[in-house]
């Protein structure tokens, strides 16, 4: 109990701990949206991005929030537009904006060598630099994506699914984009004091990733998602503070121990009664391997729109 609580006498690690839980919210709760719409590796492209906004906007003294989260919103919207480019996809629209933005990151601060924030907190992640102000954005950050997605629920899982079809229906999918692209990009501005730009791709991507293995029910997935990423962002902390290693890293690599603890445990759930089956039809019984309540062990592949 005491090694527990020993890390909470510390202000810088409270702070650190609040932050972290509510960006792995905030993180496995977008994180839904990115994985089903297979946008992955815009998320760590995005970071990236907004690396080289945060060091643009110091070098031209404006507000650190302010100039990242611009520039990230605009480099989100231009992948959209080059991305629709038939000869030109959206993987490669994600290569050149991002890693441009980064390269332009580094050249500004090996040239002028006066970043007074911190550069290895930046890309991976510092629970010393986070300040009140901080949990300040985190907490707005957070609190209006939760908001964003109760009230634009259907909007969001008609787009995510199937955005022609919504269109057809009405559904101003492109302004749909673009709200949802400045949410990712407050999100990666949020993150980058706690993960760090270099992780917070897998902060994103694991804990949907995590939540898919076990349900297929869109609703379920938003909540367990949620929790995931709540969860290792604050048991992360404790393990960052006892093994000495920066929270991004312990965030991360706790998250991808959870994903293979659980993709272990789906996968042998799933071929335990495969072989029952067979068994069965091996004597010659006929009939369907169900669970107490007589619904399929395995449900098929697929989220369910609930």
């Amino acid at each position: 109990m005491n090694l527990l609580a020993e890390p909470l006498r510390y202000e810088f690690f409270r702070h650190g701990l609040l932050a972290a839980t509510l960006v792995g919210a905030l993180c496995g709760l977008i994180g839904v949206f990115i994985v089903l719409r297979r946008m992955s590796y815009i998320g760590h492209g995005l970071s990236h991005a907004i690396f080289g906004g945060a060091v643009v906007s110091h070098f031209i003294s404006w507000n650190f929030y302010f100039g990242a989260g611009l520039w990230g919103f605009v480099s989100a919207l231009l992948i959209n537009a080059t991305g629709r480019r038939r000869n030109i996809g959206a993987d490669a629209a994600i290569g050149i904006i991002t890693t441009a933005s980064f390269a332009l990151g580094v050249a500004l601060i090996s040239k002028r060598r006066a970043y007074t924030r911190n550069f290895e907190s930046v890309l991976f992640g510092n629970i010393l630099g986070v300040t009140p102000q901080d949990l300040l954005v985190i907490g707005s950050v957070t609190a209006m994506m939760f908001l964003a997605v109760f009230l634009g629920y259907k909007q969001l899982l008609f787009a995510t699914f199937d955005p022609e079809l919504a269109r057809l229906h009405g559904v101003p999918v492109r302004w749909v984009d673009a709200a949802f692209a400045l949410g990712l990009a407050a999100t990666v501005v949020a993150s980058m004091n706690v993960v760090g730009v270099t992780l917070i791709a897998a902060a994103i991507v694991i804990p949907p990733a995590t939540a898919r293995l076990v349900t297929h029910s869109f609703g379920r997935l938003l909540v367990l998602s949620t929790i995931i990423g709540a969860a290792c962002g604050f048991v992360g902390m404790f393990v960052s503070y006892w093994s000495d290693i920066a929270s991004g890293p312990a965030i991360v690599l706790l998250a991808a121990a959870v994903f293979a603890a659980v993709y272990g445990l789906t996968g042998l759930r799933r071929l335990v009664p495969v072989r029952r089956d067979r068994a069965r039809r091996t004597v010659g019984v006929e009939r369907p391997v169900v669970m107490g309540g007589g619904r399929p062990l395995v449900e098929p592949d697929g989220p369910r729109y609930d």
